[in-house]
């Protein structure tokens, strides 16, 4: 039959099941009618008979339909072939395999909690017909749950995850082309006075589990937390840590030095025949995991303004300076390629600042140790003072 507007009207519903209605002037074009009444235009095209839905009348309309199935035709003379049809938990799978290969395990574990949780209400769908509308409906809720960050973390890892579906053509193009991040977050530069810093050391002595340590030792050593929250018994000697190329940010093998405090530290919370030093709770062979929940009750007893772990390794940075360290130097013990050590300095200058680095640590350490036991004998005299 000729399929016209007044033909598709009248469709009849089949007592069981679907009836399809081919279109004579189209091979392949047809209304596909269900038991229910639900007309929906369909092409059936290609070798493997691929069955492609247009959508439903009386919302697309038989031109419309006829135009679209036309279109795909076309583009298949020309060697535009459409991409095979996944759903976006298909092909969200494929790119953690893909991601998982060629990142580090703490980014991809990021990544995967991400569009696994926040994204869940998309899985099912089918992956082309994903919108820009379903995407940023998922981060305007984080925005306006009061969760900026959050956003734009959500944000960030779906654009990558499309922008490799467009890559490996099973997206013609990504929903999210040309879209800024859903919030602007200005560059922190909150650093810790030393009362603060006091404050955060005398609270992490109160907080259970491994979080307390942890925040000593980024006090410390001022690296970042993903690095000591996941150290291993073998990265540590006496006097130094080793982090290996895949845990550290840009990809170098690490190794600077830790004075006898961190050392201490590290020694009374490393168990002999364990190989994770701060294992995640009930999970021996994972690092640890619990950092939101243990920060919040950690700010609730150092009760200081609000402030990030990162914060501690920026204190850490500018503490040294203030301490007269050389800035080649505290960047060696952050592990930066920026600054003085990029470009062709990084390519030639193979001095590792081994020596430089143990003498800042002590003193950093020295620092530390003077404030704490000159806010402690403060606190004494107040208390006593008290009638």
């Amino acid at each position: 039959m000729r399929l016209t507007d007044i033909s598709v009207r009248n469709l009849t519903a089949p007592e069981k099941g679907q009836a399809d209605y081919r279109d004579d002037t189209l091979p392949g074009f047809m209304c596909r009618v269900s038991q229910g009444g639900t007309k929906t235009f369909v092409l059936v095209h290609g070798k493997d008979r691929r069955r492609t839905s247009l959508g439903r009348y009386p919302i697309i309309g038989l031109a419309d339909a006829r135009a679209a199935a036309k279109r795909i035709l076309a583009e298949r003379t020309l060697g535009k072939h459409q991409a095979p049809r996944q759903t976006f938990k298909e092909a969200l799978d494929a790119f953690l395999t893909y991601h998982e290969a060629n990142n580090r395990p703490g980014t991809t574990s990021e990544v995967r909690r991400i569009l696994t949780k926040q994204f869940t209400s998309l899985h099912r769908h089918q992956l082309a017909e994903v919108t820009t509308h379903d995407l940023t409906r998922i981060t305007d809720r984080m925005m306006e749950g009061g969760h900026p960050s959050a956003a734009n973390h959500a944000h960030m890892a779906v654009r990558n995850y499309l922008h490799w579906c467009v890559r490996r053509r099973l997206l013609q193009h990504s929903p999210l082309e040309g879209l800024e991040r859903p919030a602007t977050i200005a560059s922190r530069e909150r650093v810790l006075t030393d009362e603060e810093l006091c404050r955060v050391w005398w609270a992490a002595d109160r907080t259970a589990h491994h979080f307390g340590v942890i925040v000593k030792l980024l006090i410390l050593t001022g690296q970042r937390r993903g690095e000591i929250g996941s150290l291993q018994a073998g990265y540590i000697t006496d006097n130094s840590i080793c982090l290996p190329s895949e845990m550290t940010k840009n990809r170098r093998t690490h190794t600077f030095p830790i004075g006898p405090t961190a050392a201490a530290i590290l020694s009374s919370n490393t168990t002999t025949g364990t190989t994770t030093v701060f294992p995640a709770r009930g999970k021996p062979t994972q690092p640890f995991n619990g950092w939101s929940k243990a920060k919040a009750q950690l700010d609730q007893k150092a009760q200081i303004a609000p402030w990030t772990l990162h914060d501690l390794r920026r204190t850490y940075a500018t503490g040294l300076q203030r301490l007269g360290v050389k800035l080649e130097v505290i960047e060696a013990l952050l592990n930066h390629v920026s600054g003085t050590r990029a470009g062709i300095i990084g390519v030639y200058q193979r001095h590792h600042y081994q020596d430089e680095m143990r003498e800042a640590v002590e003193r950093w350490e020295n620092h530390l140790r003077t404030i704490l036991e000159m806010r402690k004998d403060e606190e004494l005299t107040a208390a006593v003072a008290q009638p």
